[in-house]
C-alpha cells in the first residue's frame, strides 16, 4: 500500500483486514505529512505541511504501533538540486536537504543485512505500542535527528542558514517497524461494517511492514521512463531502497534463502608478500621444469613402446 493519499473508508479498512487475518502479507509504505518538494518548487520556495488524516490510527493502534503526524530533520542527509542562472547558463547545484534523510543500516535482520543506505523524503517517525506481537525496529533516524510538529511552513531558505546541532538532540526515531504475530482482528468486539465470507477474529503467524514515508518505492523518471529504484539521477548517487523492498518481500514469503544469498560476503583470500618473496623461485622451477620433465618422460615411454612393437 504506497503512498495513499485519500482516508481510508471502514468497509475498506475491514476487508484489509481481513486480508491480515487470513495470512495476506503487507507492505505499508505511508506518509502521514502531506509535503511535496515539487510543491516548493512550484510555490517560490515554500509551502505548508499539513498532517495527512487517512483514518488509519485506530487500525493501526491495534496492530500495536501509530506513524506521527512528524517530519524528521535529519543532519545526515541527501541532497537536492538546485537551478541557478536563466536558458543556456543555468547550472544545478547539489544542496542539502535536513527533510530527506539518510537512514543507515543497523544489520540486525536478514531484511536490513549489508545493504547501502535508504534515501527517505519527508519522513515520518513511529511509535511503538505493548501488546502480544513482535516488533523489530529495522531502521531508525541518525542520532543527529529532530521531528518537527505540523503543520508547519517548509522553506527552501533553509538550505542558506547552517543548522544549530544544540537542538538536535531527539533523534533515533523508528522510520521502519517489522511487526510479527498471530495477528487478532482489529474489529473484534466491534460492529462490522459488511458481511464477508470466511472471516476470522485471530489468524495464524503473520507479518507485516511498516515503513513511514511513501516515497521509499519511488523511481526517479528520466525521458518518460522510470529509472531504477534507488538511483537519484541529479547526484549519480545509489541508495539500497531497491534492496531493501526486494528483501522484504522476500521475507514477507518465508523466502529467506534468496536474502542469504544476496547478502552473503565474499572474501577473498590474499597471497603472503613475504611467502611470495622467499619461494618465488621454487615455485618457479616447479611450474616450467615439471611439465617439460614429464614431456619427456612420457616422449621416451612412447618411442620405446613403439620400437619394442614395430621392431623385427
Amino acid at each position: 500500500i504506497a503512498k495513499p493519499t485519500e482516508a481510508f473508508t471502514d468497509k475498506e479498512k475491514y476487508v484489509l483486514d481481513q486480508f491480515i487475518v487470513n495470512g495476506g502479507k503487507s507492505i505499508w509504505l505511508i506518509d502521514q505529512v502531506a509535503i511535496e518538494l515539487d510543491s516548493l518548487f512550484n510555490s517560490k520556495g515554500s509551502s505548508m505541511a499539513f498532517p495527512r488524516d487517512l483514518n488509519l490510527n485506530d487500525f493501526f493502534f491495534k496492530y500495536g504501533f501509530r506513524i506521527n503526524p512528524v517530519l524528521i530533520n535529519d543532519l545526515y542527509f541527501t541532497q537536492i538540486v538546485l537551478a541557478t542562472g536563466e536558458g543556456n547558463n543555468s547550472q544545478y547545484n547539489p544542496v542539502p536537504w535536513f527533510y530527506n534523510p539518510m537512514i543507515f543500516s543497523p544489520n540486525n535482520h536478514p531484511v536490513n543485512n549489508n545493504l547501502e543506505a535508504l534515501r527517505f523524503q519527508f519522513a515520518n517517525s513511529i511509535d511503538t505500542i505493548t501488546n502480544s506481537y513482535r516488533k523489530t525496529v529495522l531502521y531508525s533516524s541518525s542520532p543527529l535527528s529532530r521531528p518537527e510538529g505540523t503543520p508547519k511552513m517548509i522553506s527552501l531558505d533553509i538550505i542558506n542558514t547552517p543548522p544549530n546541532k544544540e537542538i538536535y538532540n531527539d533523534g533515533s526515531k523508528p522510520v521502519v517497524l517489522l511487526i510479527e504475530g498471530a495477528f487478532n482482528s482489529a474489529f473484534t468486539n466491534r460492529i462490522v461494517p459488511l458481511k464477508l465470507e470466511g472471516t476470522q477474529l485471530k489468524g495464524d503467524d503473520n507479518k507485516m511492514l511498516v515503513v513511514a514515508d511513501g516515497d521509499v518505492i519511488k523511481n526517479q523518471i528520466r525521458n518518460n521512463r522510470p529509472l531504477e529504484l534507488g538511483y537519484d539521477k541529479w547526484t549519480n548517487n545509489f541508495y539500497g531502497n531497491k534492496e531493501f523492498l526486494v528483501n522484504s518481500v522476500n521475507y514477507l514469503l518465508d523466502d529467506t534463502g534468496l536474502i542469504n544469498i544476496r547478502n552473503k560476503k565474499v572474501r577473498i583470500a590474499l597471497l603472503d608478500p613475504e611467502k611470495i618473496a622467499e619461494q618465488k623461485t621454487k615455485w618457479q622451477l616447479i611450474n616450467v621444469g615439471i611439465p617439460v620433465l614429464l614431456v619427456f618422460f612420457f616422449g621416451f615411454i612412447f618411442n620405446t613402446f613403439r620400437k619394442r612393437k614395430y621392431s623385427t
